[in-house]
């Protein structure tokens, strides 16, 4: 909203020598010293924490509100009043007297001015962060990684990756994806021709601070969320063009590509939708009339529910009736269901909204097929987990019964060997921890940040996925399914 506020209430220099030290995210609120949420006041420069924490950067508003309540000059109304602040890890604007956030800025830009001067303060102190940890790690001694095995001992080829202060949601994603680095590598090598740039932690989580705000800072983040950020930009940047291609060039090319053959999103098809792109159908039925609806989406993932009935069973080995299935979730997700009242469906024959039932079909399998367990749900106030085992196979999870037309599909192209599984451990989305298993020549590892240690299949058959990558099989084998 436009602010009526900004030029009594935005009184501090852009570059304040009153700020804390340190990167503006972590800073602690005055009060309480906690430093979740800072807001910092644009008239005093003060920090306090925001409402959903201990309410004090409101506090400090309604305090600066008192005098002023009790003033006989209704001319001095319009001295500062301490009624806008800035949210130190977004950088949004907020007005409690409006109460809303603000779009709009002083007539000297104060409020950018700002803005930008805490996104420099928080990317030096990201920098100088990230040299002291790179120092620290260069003056230490490197063991070699050594692990015994069949009694032999012998060098582990695989490499962790650093913890930057609750970064193992970003871990455990890029620790699944390369895994599949061969399927990378082999559309990369074609598109660009050049030799492959292997990037830190430090400067990816650098990189995502900067394209992805809701990332910014040290708080405990959803692995999938942060997954599909991932892709979506990658997907995004691709199109820019590249080698000389203009990005209308890519989307004459593909134009000329049915649907069938490419998965495009946003009119384009990328490395990424090559690799994890497939396409669903949804059909809609009206119960009234009888007319069928159908869409086509394209997906890089598809979200499954834990249905119902097996929400209580939290380990394999529990008596308490049948263990929940990776195809029982799968099933859950493209069995006919019908709508509830706060779904109907607008149906174009009847000319109003009807009740409808819905079906999902996969119109096209993608070479990386990812599934998403969903784990977390809303309740009135809170975001629960579901902690129920499912139960998934290692090989051969064969998806022909999902495909909307499974004649035109061969034996092999439905079978699927999984690659990755990323597990959260904990019982909240905002707290617990991330760690992945994936497999690599033949060899299951345990990536825990930046521990790293082999394991077997039966280890990673018990775990509680949250994320699994499935490898669609190419060469032909035996029906070896568990």
């Amino acid at each position: 909203m436009e602010c009526p506020h900004l030029s009594f209430s935005v009184c501090i220099s852009p570059d304040s020598a009153k700020f804390p030290n340190g990167s503006p995210s972590s800073w602690c609120c005055s009060v309480c010293r906690s430093n979740k949420s800072p807001w910092v006041c644009l008239t005093c420069s003060s920090v306090h924490c925001g409402r959903y924490v201990n309410g004090h950067a409101k506090k400090h508003y309604e305090d600066a509100q008192i005098p002023l309540i009790n003033h006989k000059k209704p001319e001095k109304q319009d001295k500062a009043q301490h009624t806008v602040c800035m949210d130190c890890s977004s950088y949004s604007t907020y007005c409690y007297r409006c109460d809303d956030f603000v779009v709009n800025d002083t007539k000297l830009g104060l409020v950018q001015k700002v803005r930008e001067h805490l996104q420099n303060l928080e990317n030096s102190a990201f920098t100088a962060d990230r040299h002291k940890k790179r120092k620290l790690l260069e003056n230490s001694s490197l063991n070699s990684k050594l692990v015994k095995v069949n009694g032999s001992t012998a060098a582990i080829c695989a490499t962790g990756l650093r913890n930057l202060g609750n970064t193992c949601f970003m871990n455990a994603i890029l620790q699944s994806l390369r895994s599949l680095v061969e399927e990378f590598r082999k559309t990369l090598c074609a598109l660009w021709q050049g030799s492959q740039t292997a990037f830190s932690p430090e400067s990816l989580f650098y990189v995502v601070w900067k394209i992805m705000p809701n990332f910014r800072g040290y708080q405990q983040q959803d692995a999938h969320e942060f997954m599909r950020y991932l892709l979506d930009h990658l997907h995004l940047e691709l199109q820019g063009g590249f080698n000389g291609v203009s990005r209308s060039a890519i989307l004459q090319e593909n134009s000329t590509l049915s649907a069938s053959n490419k998965c495009c999103i946003n009119g384009a098809s990328t490395v990424v939708t090559t690799i994890f792109g497939g396409i669903l159908q949804n059909e809609v039925n009206c119960l009234i009339c009888g007319t069928e609806s159908r869409k086509f989406d394209p997906f890089l993932d598809l979200s499954l529910d834990i249905p119902s009935q097996f929400r209580n069973k939290r380990s394999k080995n529990q008596e308490n009736g049948p263990v929940c299935s990776l195809q029982d979730c799968l099933r859950s997700f493209t069995d006919l269901e019908e709508l509830d009242e706060t779904e109907l469906y607008m149906c174009h024959k009847c000319k109003k909204k009807q009740k409808s039932t819905k079906k999902f079909w996969i119109q096209k399998l993608p070479k990386v097929l990812c599934l998403h367990l969903k784990r977390f749900h809303w309740t009135a106030y809170l975001r629960n987990k579901v902690d129920t085992y499912i139960e998934f196979p290692l090989r051969g999870l064969d998806m022909k019964c999902y495909l909307l037309e499974p004649e035109n599909s061969g034996p092999e192209n439905c079978l699927y060997d999984l690659a990755a599984v990323v597990v959260h451990h904990g019982s909240g989305v905002g707290s617990g921890h991330y760690t992945a298993y994936a497999t690599h020549e033949g060899r299951w590892f345990h990536f825990n940040d930046s521990t790293v240690t082999l394991t077997d299949e039966d280890t990673v058959v018990k775990a509680k996925a949250y994320i699994l990558f499935y490898v669609e099989r190419q060469a032909k084998a035996g029906s070896d399914k568990l």
